[in-house]
Formats: C-alpha cells, sequence, structure tokens
C-alpha cells in the first residue's frame, strides 16, 4: 500500500520565507510554465490511446491501466514533497521537472515496459509539483492567494484542453506518429525547467521553512467525506479524459472529431472553473451547487448511451458539471479548513487518496468492457460514480469545518 491508516508524515511543515521579500518572489511566469506542464502529459494519451493499443498490442485492460498509473503515482509519490525540507522548495521542483521530462521522453519510446516506466516516472514528478505549488503560492504572493490559484487553476485547465486537441495532429504530422507526439511535451516542460533553474540556485533549503504544529485531519468524517467526493470527479473525469476519445470513435466519430470534443468538454469545465466563484459567494453553502452539477454530469452520461448522435451536446453539458465539482473539491479544502495548517493537511489527504480512489476508474472500466464487450456497461458504473459523488459532495458542502 502506498499509505497506512494514518498520514505516513507529518505534513504540519509549510514552506513559507522567513520575510516577504517580494524582490524574491517567484516570477508569475515561471509559475505559469510549470503548471502549463502538469497536465498534458495525462490528457494528451487519451486521443492516442486507440494507436498506443495498436502499436504496442496492449489489451483494453492495460490500457485503462496505463490511463491510471500517474493518478497511482500521484497518489504513491506525493510524501516525497518532504524533501523540499532540505532541498528547498525550488530545487525540489527542479528535480521534480527533470523527472517529468525524463518520465516523459522514456514514455516515448515505444516498448511496453518504456511505456509503463516511463508514466510511472512522470507522474512522480508532476505528483511532487501539485502539493508544493500552492506552498509557491502563499509563500510568495500571499495577498493575492485567490487571483493567483485562479491563474494556476486555469493555467491547469487550458493547457490540459490543447493537449488533448493537439495529441492527434501531432501524431499526424510528426515522424512516428504517437510516440513523437507524445514526447514533444518534453520540449515546453524544457522551457519551464530553465525558468526554474535561477530560482533553484539561490534557495538554501532549510532556512525557508518555517515549522508549525502538526494538524492531523485523518480522524474527521468530514474530512473523509470531502476526501470521496474529491476522487470520485476526479475518477469520472478521468475516465471521461481517458476512455471518451475511444468511445466516440467506435460509434463513429473520427479520431480529430473526438479529440475535439474532448478539447471541449475541458474548454467547458476551464469556463466554467473561472465563472462560478463569484456565485459561490450568494450562497450561504456549496450544497445545491454541487449536488445538480453532480446529476447532470449522470443524465448527461445515460443520454449519451441513449442517444450517442447527440453527443457534442452531451459532452458539453457534463463539461458544465465536471466543471462546477472541480472547482468545488478544491474550493472544499478551504472552505471547510479551520485553519491554514488544517488545509494544508487536508489538502494532502484529498490528494493521496482522492487520486488513489481516482486512479481505479479508468482500469475498472477498461476491465469492465472486456468482461461486458460493450461500451454501455462501464458507461452506467460512471454514472452511479457521479450518484455517489452528488450524495457525498451533499456532506461536504454543509457550511461547517474540520
Amino acid at each position: 500500500m502506498c499509505f497506512s491508516s494514518r498520514a505516513p508524515y507529518s505534513y504540519g511543515w509549510i514552506m513559507m520565507k522567513q520575510n516577504n521579500n517580494t524582490a524574491a518572489a517567484i516570477p508569475i511566469f515561471a509559475l505559469v510554465l510549470l503548471a502549463a506542464n502538469l497536465r498534458p502529459a495525462l490528457t494528451s494519451v487519451g486521443p492516442l490511446l486507440d494507436e498506443i493499443r495498436q502499436g504496442t498490442g496492449i489489451s483494453v485492460t492495460s490500457a485503462g491501466l496505463l490511463s491510471s498509473l500517474p493518478l497511482f503515482a500521484f497518489a504513491c509519490f506525493s510524501p516525497l514533497a518532504q524533501f523540499g525540507r532540505r532541498l528547498g522548495l525550488e530545487r525540489t521542483l527542479v528535480v521534480s521537472m527533470l523527472v517529468l521530462i525524463a518520465g516523459t521522453l522514456l514514455r516515448s519510446y515505444g516498448s511496453v515496459p518504456a511505456l509503463f516506466g516511463g508514466t510511472i516516472m512522470l507522474g512522480a514528478g508532476i505528483a511532487v509539483a501539485n502539493v508544493l505549488i500552492p506552498g509557491v503560492i502563499k509563500r510568495d504572493y500571499p495577498s493575492r492567494v485567490q487571483s493567483t490559484t485562479t491563474l494556476y487553476a486555469m493555467v491547469l485547465g487550458l493547457s490540459s484542453a490543447i493537449a488533448s486537441g493537439l495529441a492527434v495532429p501531432l501524431a499526424d504530422w510528426l515522424p512516428g506518429g504517437w510516440r513523437a507526439a507524445l514526447a514533444a511535451w518534453a520540449i515546453p516542460a524544457v522551457i519551464a525547467l530553465l525558468a526554474w533553474l535561477r530560482p533553484a540556485l539561490r534557495t538554501s533549503g532549510e532556512k525557508n521553512i518555517v515549522r508549525v504544529p502538526r494538524t492531523s485531519v485523518w480522524r474527521s468524517s468530514l474530512a473523509w467525506k470531502i476526501t470521496a467526493f474529491m476522487g470520485l470527479q476526479s475518477m469520472a473525469f478521468y475516465i471521461i479524459i481517458s476512455w471518451f476519445p475511444v468511445i466516440l470513435q467506435d460509434t463513429g466519430y473520427s479520431a480529430e472529431n473526438a479529440g475535439f470534443l474532448i478539447t471541449l468538454f475541458q474548454l467547458i469545465s476551464l469556463v466554467v472553473g473561472i465563472s462560478i466563484p463569484p456565485l459561490l459567494k450568494l450562497a450561504t453553502d456549496q450544497r445545491l451547487f454541487v449536488f445538480f452539477a453532480s446529476l447532470l454530469m449522470s443524465a448527461s452520461l445515460v443520454a449519451l448511451i441513449l442517444i450517442p448522435s447527440l453527443a457534442y451536446l452531451w459532452i458539453l453539458l457534463m463539461g458544465l458539471g465536471s466543471g462546477v465539482c472541480f472547482v468545488l473539491a478544491l474550493a472544499f479544502i478551504g472552505l471547510r479548513s479551520s485553519d491554514h495548517y488544517r488545509a494544508a493537511s487536508l489538502s494532502v489527504m484529498t490528494q493521496s487518496i482522492g487520486y488513489l480512489v481516482a486512479a481505479m476508474g479508468p482500469v475498472a472500466f477498461g476491465v469492465l468492457h472486456d468482461v461486458a464487450h460493450n461500451w454501455t456497461v462501464p458507461l452506467m458504473a460512471v454514472v452511479v460514480v457521479t450518484l455517489f459523488q452528488a450524495l457525498f459532495g451533499l456532506a461536504a458542502g454543509r457550511n461547517r469545518t474540520v
């Protein structure tokens, strides 16, 4: 197992500067470059999954495992962020980028071991960065946490959508097909690495850390409900990203159109993610938002099964529901925490366990397809996931704190 029933490490430490020297703050463009490299290596796989299967001879179940491996890596390798204590936050992020680049290149080598090994490596690099970036924002932009975090989330969503949309065209344009299309994402990662080298060289590790008391949330029922909601909405999202291009192609859509639909799904989620925060201020809690957004996903999935010819409409509605649920999953970490120490602990809990739950989705989806020999059964399973997501969302949406 990647972790026990208790947190394996103390996450009560928060990386913060001893003084607010804004001149030494990480430039916004460096944050943007780093954020832009945390999703393309993941979302570029789905549209190419059919080509990868044909090129390597892996089964549908193995293809589902390939889609889930980065999520398992998120769950298993997030604790490695603790090495930031000794290396310094910036240096740890540089190491994570090096691992991401190496994994991206290894994955595109072509052999099945390299495909899976490289995927684990890049997942490990992304996992560490996922945990540490909020610390950079809190440390360097304490008066602009909300706006900087919104920018960070927007770049994540935009880069994710662009990668999905470009996956098939890159495979068509570049010599090497899907291998070259996957390897191409090492280029922007190298650019981001170069942007972080200077900040990393001026960091000395331990002196940039302020230790704070431990704060455990692992015995809180509310924390577990938030984690369950995070895991279920992430599971639904990654199943859609990983498998819907294949499903759409099987129902008659071209690879290009299938990739476009998944890009549309992510763009709609991004637009909703930007527009929903002001609306949240008008409500005393978030129960209705999360409940109806989850049900919208359920209804859209059922509609896709019954009327696949209107996939554009159903994908649009799924994007609306998914976007609301994603924003709320992130917002619950802050809204349901009594202080920022608990928020840090809750963030790690939701990312480790939540991503472990999410990782089971694409694998289970592939297994169900292999057993049932159709897409209806696994799609109905996702409907059940979104219904449970709605129930846990109701519990997490109540106005109370951990």
